[in-house]
């Protein structure tokens, strides 16, 4: 069962709602909660640059796994702290707890989603694995569904509660993709260290870095913020939440449609016009405040982001071949940059403005910039793909 295809993926799909949901998307589903509760937005975009921070420091580590059985062993123990670390969320609000607690918590999703990743694409056992990663990161919309709808169950009680809820539920999902996700004896006895191959840093693969550095920026400002932008928004008091569920809902099939496109036309050509899409769903919120719109606007971020790191990692594992992760998990500290920056200058706008548009202006700017940096090398390069 371990070396079947369908259940490689469907293990792929689990450790994301374990350890990108619970540890990282249920923060924001639980956030107008603890906003009303006790957390400011300055120390929830504080919070949030911290997880990025842990977040980055696991993808700088991740470039130099160049081993099967570490790969396998750090994808565990991400695996746990996405359970730990939630769990001291449910057991106490000191606030220095939290903090540290968010770093731990970006580190192990570091390790389940780009480390995780790299195994899957290792482990399938496909000449053609565009259309099998697209199904695995289905798994970043399920997390954000899962999360939602854990949040809605327990409607009502405190949010330790449903912090230890989530905790103890997904600490029975983790069994299974530890288990499968893992390689049978003999290869990991006789696992090679990949070198690390600078030659594969090519400048177009720099440009590539840059421009998923941008989409870092376009994915963490909703993220943290989208119910509360939504919520701020005149007339669609309490609506946040139904728009973050369409998000979820909407990232399920984004991956399999843009690999299918992608396969047809080119990952590049994808890449662009799903950024520059991307920055109308941003700026909806700014331009209208129809509830209809503004759901579109949740469907596009649901539907942009999650295909678009299944774009970039796909593309980053074409690229790098037998040793996925090195650029896999280059191209996420970059991410993780534009993730740690957005937050602190959401909050300096916000405080500065009193509204939620000025940092919704600065984002999509920056995710068009990464949209046309791209546009404008890729007719130059032999490895747009």
């Amino acid at each position: 069962m371990r070396n079947n295809n369908i259940a490689i993926v469907t293990a792929g799909i689990i450790s994301l709602v374990v350890g990108v949901g619970l540890a990282r998307f249920a923060f924001t589903s639980l956030l107008p909660v603890m906003l009303s509760d006790f957390l400011s937005v300055e120390f929830t975009g504080l919070l949030a640059s911290l997880n990025y921070v842990g977040y980055m420091s696991g993808t700088l580590f991740a470039v130099f796994i160049t081993n099967i059985n570490t790969k396998v062993k750090m994808f565990r123990i991400g695996l746990v702290l996405s359970i730990a670390t939630t769990l001291v969320l449910g057991l106490t609000i000191d606030k220095t707890l939290w903090a540290i607690s968010r770093v731990v918590a970006g580190f192990g999703t570091s390790m389940v989603l780009i480390v995780g990743a790299s195994i899957v694409m290792l482990k399938l056992q496909l000449d053609d694995k565009k259309k099998a990663m697209g199904w695995y990161f289905t798994g970043i919309g399920a997390s954000i569904v899962a999360m939602e709808l854990l949040v809605r169950t327990f409607d009502g009680y405190h949010h330790q509660t449903i912090w230890l809820v989530g905790a103890m539920c997904c600490a029975v999902l983790l069994i299974y993709p530890y288990m499968v996700l893992s390689f049978d004896r003999q290869i990991m006895i006789d696992a090679t260290h990949h070198k690390f191959d600078r030659a594969i840093f090519s400048p177009f693969v720099l440009v590539l870095t840059l421009a998923y550095l941008t989409e870092g920026v376009g994915f963490v400002v909703q993220a943290t913020f989208l119910p509360d932008i939504i919520d701020a928004v005149d007339g669609l008091g309490g609506f946040g939440s139904n728009v973050w569920l369409l998000a979820g809902v909407a990232g399920i099939p984004s991956s399999i449609v843009l690999m299918i496109l992608a396969k047809k036309h080119g990952t590049v050509n994808v890449i662009i016009w799903t950024m520059a899409l991307q920055v109308v769903g941003i700026l909806l919120p700014t331009i209208t405040d129809n509830i209809y719109l503004n759901l579109l606007g949740g469907v596009i971020y649901g539907g942009t982001f999650v295909g678009l790191v299944a774009l970039f990692m796909n593309q980053a594992g074409e690229i790098a071949r037998d040793n996925p992760v090195v650029l896999m998990a280059t191209f996420t500290t970059a991410y993780g940059i534009g993730q740690i920056t957005a937050p602190l200058y959401s909050v300096a706008l916000i405080n500065y403005s009193g509204s939620y548009d000025m940092a919704l202006y600065l984002t999509g700017f920056i995710v068009f910039c990464g949209a046309v940096l791209l546009l404008t090398t890729r007719r130059h390069n032999t490895q747009a793909t």
